[in-house]
């Protein structure tokens, strides 16, 4: 997965955050004692042009990042969950920067392909997506991307913001800390997917986030 990597770290659960066990002779898949057979979550890639290419080098799930970035805002690292045969099927871009209330907030950005459960796991839910009730109402945020707006839905979590909908097939979710950064889906959010060629971005790179997961 690259030398950003850090293979001396063990590899966890997208889910619990559990150490899993390694393929065997006898199965290629990675196990959780709790959740069985899941997708390894990678130690974090760091905030710098050398953890994104790491991280890109296997991406086979949109790396989105909102652009332009909220005012001051950070790109604070990746990370994503995969391994060598399968390839990066769930990744997260951390983001850090002002509250637009006060304070400082993070923001984690996550695209999986369904069954991951690593952005329901960054919301704080025991589950592999949004739950019972999802997308029932109507949508209280847009993400748009090629020209197009995609709806996203508020999902019910303790001590956080978090909105999710669906691109191409694909999960989107945005977990925001505190509650309060929630206001900066107020306006439509624009994405970039990091792994479409030609883009010319100047990322602004930050200190770590605290919020990545198996940093």
């Amino acid at each position: 997965m690259g030398q950003d990597s850090h293979r001396h770290s063990p590899a966890t659960c997208p889910r619990c955050g559990r150490p899993v066990r390694k393929p065997t002779v006898w199965s290629s898949a990675w196990r959780c004692d709790l959740h069985g057979e899941v997708h390894p979550l990678l130690p974090a890639f760091s905030a710098s042009q050398d953890g994104l290419d790491g991280l890109l080098r296997t991406a086979g799930v949109p790396v989105w990042l909102p652009w332009p970035l909220p005012a001051s805002w950070l790109v604070a690292g990746f990370a994503g969950a995969g391994d060598e045969r399968t390839g990066v099927r769930a990744c997260a871009v951390a983001l850090s920067g002002p509250n637009p209330l006060g304070g400082p907030a993070d923001m984690m950005v996550v695209a999986e392909e369904p069954g991951i459960g690593l952005g329901a796991a960054l919301a704080g839910l025991d589950s592999v997506d949004p739950g019972a009730g999802f997308a029932t109402a109507s949508p209280i945020a847009t993400a748009s991307f090629g020209n197009h707006d995609f709806p996203l839905w508020q999902v019910d979590s303790p001590d956080r913001a978090v909105f999710a909908g669906e691109i191409k097939g694909y999960w989107l979710w945005l977990v925001l800390w505190p509650e309060t950064a929630g206001l900066l889906l107020i306006d439509p959010i624009g994405l970039r997917d990091l792994r479409d060629p030609g883009q010319d971005l100047d990322l602004p790179f930050g200190a770590a986030s605290v919020r990545l997961p198996a940093g």
